[in-house]
This record gives C-alpha cells, structure tokens and sequence, in this order.
C-alpha cells in the first residue's frame, strides 16, 4: 500500500483520558495521557462516577494536543478509532460519545477497537519485526488473558483467571500490606528489598484448564498470613511478603504461558497490560524464553498501561481489514474478544 494510512486514535476505558495520532499501523506521532491516578489514589482505588467526570473534561484537551504534536489535522486522519469496551461504561461512553461526534461532523470513517485488541498491539509498535502467530499473556488490573494471536484481529482465548485478575490481587495485597493504590508498582519496587522465598505461598492450578489462573486463593493466603501474625504479635516483613507473593503469581503466569506456547508449537511470545511493565515479571519471561529458544516480545512501559497509541495500532489493521463502525456504535463494559 502506496498511500500512508493516519489514524486518530482514543482511549477512555478506565482511568486515563488518551488520545494519539498512529500512522500505518506501527509509527506513533503523538500519545498523550491525562492520568487520574492522584485523584483515585485518595480513594484508594478508581472510583466510576468521578472517572467519567473527568474524562468530561479532558477529552477534547488530549485530542487536540494529540493532533498539534503530531503536527497534523483533523482532515489528515484517515479514520477515528475509539475503545468501545470493556470498561467502566461511563469512563467508555465518553471517549464514544467524542470519537461519534468528530466521525459525523467530519466524514471521517468510525473504526470500534476492543480494550484487550489494544493491549496486544502495543507490541507491533516497537517490535517491528512480530508478525502473528504469537501467544500473548495480557495482564492487568481487570484480565489475565493467554491468548493465541492467529493473525491481526484473529483471536483465541485459551486461557483466563477463573477469579481474580492478576492486577487486581497485586492491588489488594498492596493496600493489605499497607502501600496503598496502585498496588502493582508499589509492590514491584517493595518486592526488590525482600526475600521471595521467605513465605511459601500458594500457587492454584485449575483443573479443568490447564492454562487457566486462579489469584483469589493467593490472595486470601497473604491476607490469612498478616492475619495471623497480628494474633501471634509477630512482626510483619512487608518486603518478604511483597517479594513472596509477587514470586508465586509471576511463576504460575510464567509457567502457564511458556507451557501453552510449547504446546501450541509457536517460537514467539509476547506480553501485554499492564502488570507486564512488572520489572520482575519480564525478567522471569526474558530468562525462561532465553533458556526455552523462544523470542521474546514486550512494549515499553508507556505502552503497557492504557493508552492511545496502542487502540491506533489495533484501529490500523481493523481498518484495513474493512472494519468500520455505524454511528450508534454503543459502550460494551463486558465486551469479549473476538466479538463486534
């Protein structure tokens, strides 16, 4: 394809406000966030109504800088695409509700983007040479996804968290243990000053799946732990029960994931969301894909929490794959992959 293809790009699914400019798929011009992060953090968590409020009154600011640091137009776009789920359905009808408006009074084709179809494009855009097939681990705060990439905009789930989301149990352990919101980076860097062997716990195996996860036992393990030093009156060790409970949840995503790629007889595997910016996590992946002969793919940080360069990326290839959105295109909080 002769012609350079520029999309408009907008992110608003939970608590950043984002908007970018991503040409052809792989060259970001511009990617801005507006982070709620300090405002959730006296709350100690993302509170909905407060999240779309400010999505309100940030959405046209980041588009609009999206455009000027990309030194481009709104007439330069080629098309919009939006995250249209899952989500908080407040947070999300707000980027929707922006990426309609602009489609209608401009002409400009409406691409819909899945949330989880954004994380794992993230990828494309630093590693130029991953193509699919690859397995994709997405984790974050509301998934734990193992996901084979058949081709672009081709998935299938093969495995989940059964409960819940990895991000969601590092959030939990951190308030537990004191460090507050968010817990994923507070406990990664907590973690570096403990012993990961000190406190043997649990790692869950379902079943029924064998590339299923389960954090909800390893949660409530640490919380039974704190607990019953508290009666005991023994001195808790924040650090050793950070560094022990992020060691059990990274073994188990690590063991699950390279077993499904072996299984599935692909050399390439990547990660997404973002707990995968988790310095240890791609540690634990860079030495087992290293030992293992398997290519190992990761976005920088930036990329691994929401934003709107990655919903550009997947936006790309659903438009050139004939993708295009009417305008009554609605927020899907429980949006699942693979579905439109």
């Amino acid at each position: 394809m002769d012609k350079q293809i520029n999309i408009l790009a907008i992110e608003s699914s939970c608590d950043e406000t984002a908007a970018a400019v991503v040409r052809d798929g792989r060259e970001v011009l511009s990617n801005v966030i507006s982070s709620q992060i300090a405002l959730h953090t006296l709350y100690g968590g993302v509170v909905p109504e407060i999240a779309s409020r400010k999505h309100i009154e940030k959405i046209n600011q980041v588009i609009e800088e999206a455009l000027s640091e990309a030194g481009m137009k709104l007439q330069d776009m080629d098309a919009i695409a939006v995250t249209y789920g899952p989500g908080l359905v407040g947070a999300l009808l707000v980027g929707v509700s922006a990426a309609k408006a602009i489609s209608f009074a401009s002409g400009i084709p409406l691409v819909g983007v899945h949330h989880i179809e954004g994380h794992i494009s993230a990828n494309y855009i630093e590693n130029k040479d991953l193509e699919p097939p690859f397995v994709c681990l997405v984790v974050s705060g509301g998934h734990s996804h193992l996901v084979v990439v058949k081709d672009y905009g081709e998935y299938e789930i093969v495995g989940r968290t059964r409960d819940d989301a990895a991000g969601e149990a590092f959030d939990k352990v951190a308030r537990a243990i004191g460090l507050g919101y968010p817990g994923g980076p507070k406990i990664d860097k907590l973690a570096k000053e403990g012993n990961p062997d000190a406190i043997p716990f649990p790692r869950a195996k379902v079943d029924t799946n064998e590339y299923d996860f389960s954090f909800s036992g390893l949660k409530s393990a640490v919380l039974n732990y704190l607990n019953g030093c508290q009666m005991k009156g023994e001195e808790v060790v924040a650090a050793d029960v950070a560094a022990s409970f992020q060691k059990a949840v990274i073994d188990v995503l690590v063991d699950h994931s390279i077993h499904a790629v072996k299984e599935f007889g692909f050399d390439k595997f990547a990660i997404a969301g973002g707990v995968a910016s988790n310095s240890s996590l791609r540690a634990a992946f860079e030495e087992r894909c290293h030992k293992e002969g398997i290519k190992f793919y990761h976005p920088s940080p930036i990329y691994c929490t929401d934003n709107a360069a990655m919903i550009g990326t997947a936006g790309y290839y659903e438009f050139l794959k004939g993708t295009r959105s009417d305008l009554d295109l609605n927020a899907v909080p429980n949006l699942k992959l693979g579905e439109r």
